[in-house]
């Protein structure tokens, strides 16, 4: 059979873009301190960890390797040593293997941000099982449907969740991870302290499969799907942040946000492989966050939005008490950052916010500096290497700059489906991100609101994006959210839900007043109802399904 020349030529194209892209993700890893110069002995041992066990399992044997005596973690339990780490998920990939784990298994972890998430993954790493993050919000029902559905194996909790496993009674057996109670010196049988203890910290057996692990998305508006993704086996999804952020070797990094979702994950990876000291809190407190970040010279902060307003919120009462000087990169993802929290957040802590815009579908699309906010704190930024964004219409075309249209994302770590089945949009081999936006002559991206968030009302189509913004930027709002409910005459009106900093502070007139100044009259709510805090979900998107279920009282909701 003879191949068409121009598909021999496309392909050899493909190869080289990706060659380069490589080429120079891996300057800038070597730039940030996550490559270097090694031993002869220690970069053998890089390597055959590499082969034997993938990235996920090589990070924590090579931070070791490299950092051993580093402190890695600081929880609510203490510091632990990189070489400790390394050795214990040795000890406890060993001990489960020992209880008959095999590569593949499904091992599901509901556990809050503390040394034993990290222990236990890394562990699955070694062992070659399928490490399954189970949202620490879950109810019981969710749990018992989410581990049924990921074939879990074995379940790894904390205490806490104790209450909600009734029913779930995985073949292998539950291990709980933050024990409360009990004595140090002799852990419980049923504790991963014990089972580490016993287990041997000589290195694991090469697995027959590298292992793999399921992020579940963030069940806005049902029960949460997994997103499966085997490990990388390129540089980019560090190499791609790392590109825009100046993330270095030793860092302290504050994670506040979960280690379950896709946010905390990521940069937990990251930070192990620059060697930095991690900072995990098991409940995010705005006050504590501060005291670290003064008392352990953070220097880089992981947040999703509304922890990054409640910390600015808490650092307001008392401006002067806690020492941020050392504060170089506050990360953020998760929802939308917002114009106005864009702008406070510039003014009171400076040119140190970085937002990147993804899915736990596509990963990352783009990122947005310092640099990037300045001229403009609506953007969610630009595209970094080694990915594609592209706004499309409803043919499947590519639209002129300035026109809004669908986002469709393309890189090399999109995941490939969901376990329960289904998948998002492709459009020439670009995932749909569920969003509309638009790119401006500068090559900024901005998001206009969720495809399916679209308002029409009286024949106008309106994105909540924008109101929401103006709403947030009035003096005495905290924040707002605006969804489209049911009405005989215009078949959809836009009611808003305001968060005031203070009860009476601000007007239902005067919010309107705002929206009419500002904005076409289709776009001002017909309906203001205040209330205390918008729902949301652990990771901080507001559950709009929850507020168009509102009966228009004002009242919590």
């Amino acid at each position: 059979m003879v191949r068409d020349p121009r598909s021999l030529l496309s392909g050899a194209t493909q190869l080289a873009g990706r060659a380069n892209d490589e080429a120079h993700f891996a300057l800038t890893l070597l730039r940030a301190g996550l490559l270097g110069p090694v031993a002869p002995h220690k970069a053998v041992g890089a390597l055959r960890a590499l082969e034997r066990w993938g990235m996920l399992g090589a990070a924590i044997r090579v931070a070791a390797a490299r950092h051993g005596d580093r402190v890695g973690v600081i929880d609510d339990r203490g510091s632990v040593t990189y070489a400790e780490l390394d050795r214990r998920s040795n000890a406890l990939a060993n001990a489960w293997l020992a209880h008959g784990l095999l590569p593949g298994d499904g091992v599901a972890i509901l556990c809050r941000n503390h040394r034993w998430f990290l222990l236990a993954t890394f562990a699955c790493a070694k062992a070659g099982a399928r490490a399954i993050f189970l949202n620490t919000d879950f109810a019981g029902p969710q749990i018992r449907e989410v581990s049924e559905r990921e074939g879990t194996r074995m379940l790894v909790h904390d205490d806490e969740y104790g209450e909600f496993l009734a029913g779930v009674e995985p073949p292998l057996g539950r291990w709980r991870a933050w024990a409360e109670g009990g004595d140090a010196a002799a852990p419980d049988p049923d504790t991963l302290d014990h089972l580490i203890e016993t287990g041997s910290d000589r290195e694991p057996p090469r697995p027959e499969r590298k292992s793999s692990f399921v992020i579940l998305t963030s069940g806005t508006t049902g029960t949460p799907k997994g997103a499966p993704r085997d490990q990388p086996n390129s540089l980019a999804p560090i190499g791609g942040v790392l590109s825009k952020v100046p993330l270095r070797s030793g860092e302290v990094t504050a994670v506040c946000a979960p280690l379950f979702h896709a946010l905390g994950f990521l940069h937990g990876m990251i930070g192990v492989g620059l060697g930095s000291t991690l900072i995990l809190r098991r409940r995010f407190d705005p006050d504590q966050v501060l005291a670290d970040v003064a008392r352990h010279h953070t220097t880089a902060m992981i947040v999703v939005p509304i922890m990054l307003a409640r910390i600015l919120d808490e650092r307001a009462k008392h401006p002067d008490r806690d020492d941020l000087s050392s504060l170089r990169i506050v990360f953020v993802s998760g929802s939308a950052l917002g114009a106005e929290l864009a702008k406070r957040t510039l003014k009171d802590l400076g040119p140190v916010v970085y937002n990147l815009y993804g899915s736990t579908e596509v990963a990352y699309a783009t990122i947005a500096t310092p640099e990037d906010l300045v001229c403009d704190p609506a953007t969610v930024g630009r595209v970094p290497r080694g990915a594609v964004v592209k706004v499309i219409d409803d043919a499947g075309d590519e639209v002129p700059t300035g026109t809004v249209g669908r986002v469709f994302v393309g890189n090399s770590i999109a995941f490939e489906g969901y376990t329960g089945g289904g998948h998002k949009e492709v459009v020439a081999g670009l995932m749909s991100s569920g969003d509309v936006g638009h790119f401006d002559e500068r090559g900024l991206l901005f998001i206009d609101g969720r495809d399916d968030d679209m308002i029409v009302s009286g024949g106008e189509n309106v994105f909540p994006a924008e109101v929401e913004d103006l709403i947030s930027g009035l003096d005495g709002v905290k924040e707002a959210a605006v969804v489209g409910v049911e009405d005989a005459k215009f078949g959809q009106r836009l009611r808003a839900f305001v968060v005031p900093h203070e009860p009476g502070g601000i007007s239902e007139d005067e919010v309107k007043q705002h929206v009419r100044d500002n904005l076409a009259r289709y776009k001002s709510p017909r309906d203001v109802i205040f209330v205390d805090a918008l729902p949301r979900n652990p990771t901080g998107k507001v559950l709009k399904r929850k507020l168009a279920e509102h009966d228009g009282q004002q009242q919590d909701v």
